[in-house]
């Protein structure tokens, strides 16, 4: 999607003529003649781009004072400065005070358009670059072969050239905002920033400051994630924790696709793509008046839920080879095979914290693992919260074991056993008899006898 660029150029034709050509390459211009109408604009939506004369005849400040004073609040507003009496000096102090490019007049119609191109992709991966500061490359790819995950790449890959509001759901942990940036990669906007909040962690009071911005008394404007995402995704995470009164702003927003920044009289229009998550029963929520009904079904356009890492245990060997190789890379630790038996335990985790729990798992394993690099991560090594497999049978715990006959212990510790492995192989009986070296048949009596039915309570064991 072309980015809005605005012309600040006092000669009329040499502003029409800019305008032709960046238009005819689809591109949304907005034209100023003095700076004081520039600056009119960008307090309406800051543009894209900045092309900005040096001489502003008739206006209060010349090119290179307004150039600065931009900058003061849009440091990554990219602009590129033409002038027809350019200087080495002018040239130096343009780019000093943070211009991309000094063009002199006059130029070709090709040069133009190249260093245009070329300070929208500088400013791409600039905000980019902010955008994941902080952020580990492990979060960045969706990773797993199983049939959930296999559902919900199909379902981005059709979500996302749309222009729909979607609504992720799932527990924590589970790669809402992984999700998310995917959608906005693989849409027509990847070019445009990804702004990503999280509603739980502002300040209540501060909300719609951080959203829609502000004005001050003396004309300052602080630009919000709104106009900060224009042409783009904004991400809100956990957008039930978003106060009721915002809640309210947010529905207007999305009837009229514009707002006022707090403090402002002027509507900032803007065309954004909103995307939000939550952890909680939106709909339940909705019905509790805790959240406003309307928002909910104007936000629940495309609803995409995330599994819980329990739910697709058949990946975790995936995901394990998956950060131990990120993790060794961002990290210089070394790498490390995972043996079959700590392996078989971790798929026979419940992992509450999902998939960035066991992330945090196999880093905690790469820091502390000792002895030769190039011997597997045996049982004995896990962590102890994920190194004993708990038992899904009688809550007293296995502690009573001790007080039992050795043929009920040891149906016990078969039920447990046969229990943890067909959770870890998905429910696939077949896969879970080729593991425990027994015919599939033959597995089948053992469950039978025993009364294990499946991944759960009630599931039917597949083959």
């Amino acid at each position: 999607m072309k980015q809005d660029v605005l012309i600040v150029e006092d000669e009329a034709d040499i502003r029409a003529m800019l305008a032709g050509i960046l238009e005819d390459e689809g591109y949304t211009v907005h034209q100023a003649e003095t700076s004081d109408q520039a600056l009119e604009i960008i307090r309406k939506r800051v543009p894209g781009l900045l092309i900005l004369d040096v001489w502003l005849e008739g206006s209060s400040m010349d090119g290179i004072e307004l150039l600065d004073h931009v900058k003061e609040d849009h440091q990554l507003l990219p602009v590129i400065v033409i002038s027809g009496h350019g200087t080495v000096e002018t040239a130096v102090s343009a780019i000093r005070k943070g211009a991309f490019d000094y063009i002199v007049k006059p130029f070709k119609a090709e040069k133009l358009l190249v260093t245009v191109t070329r300070a929208l992709e500088n400013a791409r991966l600039r905000r980019e670059n902010e955008e994941l500061k902080g952020k580990t490359t492990a979060d960045l790819e969706l990773i797993g072969s199983s049939p959930l995950i296999t559902q919900i790449r199909t379902k981005i890959a059709r979500i996302a050239p749309t222009n729909s509001r979607v609504l992720i759901s799932g527990p924590s942990g589970t790669g809402k905002e992984l999700i998310a940036r995917q959608l906005h990669m693989l849409s027509d906007r990847a070019a445009a920033p990804f702004i990503a909040v999280n509603a739980a962690s502002m300040v209540p009071q501060r909300v719609e400051e951080e959203l829609f911005g502000t004005v001050t008394p003396d004309g300052s404007v602080k630009t919000g994630l709104l106009e900060k995402a224009h042409n783009g995704t904004l991400y809100i995470d956990e957008v039930a924790d978003m106060p009721m009164e915002t809640q309210g702003k947010l529905l207007r927003l999305l009837v009229e696709q514009k707002f006022q920044r707090i403090g402002g009289v002027d509507s900032v229009q803007v065309d954004v793509r909103l995307i939000t998550s939550t952890s909680r029963d939106l709909e339940k929520e909705a019905q509790m008046g805790k959240f406003r009904e309307d928002l909910y079904h104007r936000l629940n356009v495309m609803p995409l839920e995330t599994p819980a890492l329990s739910n697709r245990r058949e990946d975790i060997p995936e995901l394990v080879g998956y950060f131990i190789s990120r993790l060794s890379a961002s990290t210089g630790l070394p790498s490390r095979k995972i043996g079959e038996d700590a392996m078989a335990a971790l798929q026979a985790h419940d992992w509450p914290g999902n998939v960035r729990q066991l992330r945090n798992n196999v880093e905690r394993l790469l820091i502390l693992a000792t002895g030769d690099p190039a011997k597997p991560i045996t049982l004995d090594t896990l962590p102890a919260e994920v190194s004993v497999v708990k038992s899904s049978g009688d809550t007293a715990g296995n502690d009573r074991m001790i007080a039992m006959p050795l043929r009920d212990a040891r149906e016990r510790f078969e039920r447990d056993y046969l229990q943890a492995q067909i959770e870890r192989f998905g429910g696939n009986i077949s896969k879970t008899a080729a593991f425990v070296g027994m015919e599939r048949s033959a597995l089948h009596r053992k469950l039978k006898s025993l009364g294990v039915n499946g991944t759960k309570k009630g599931d039917e064991l597949t083959s």
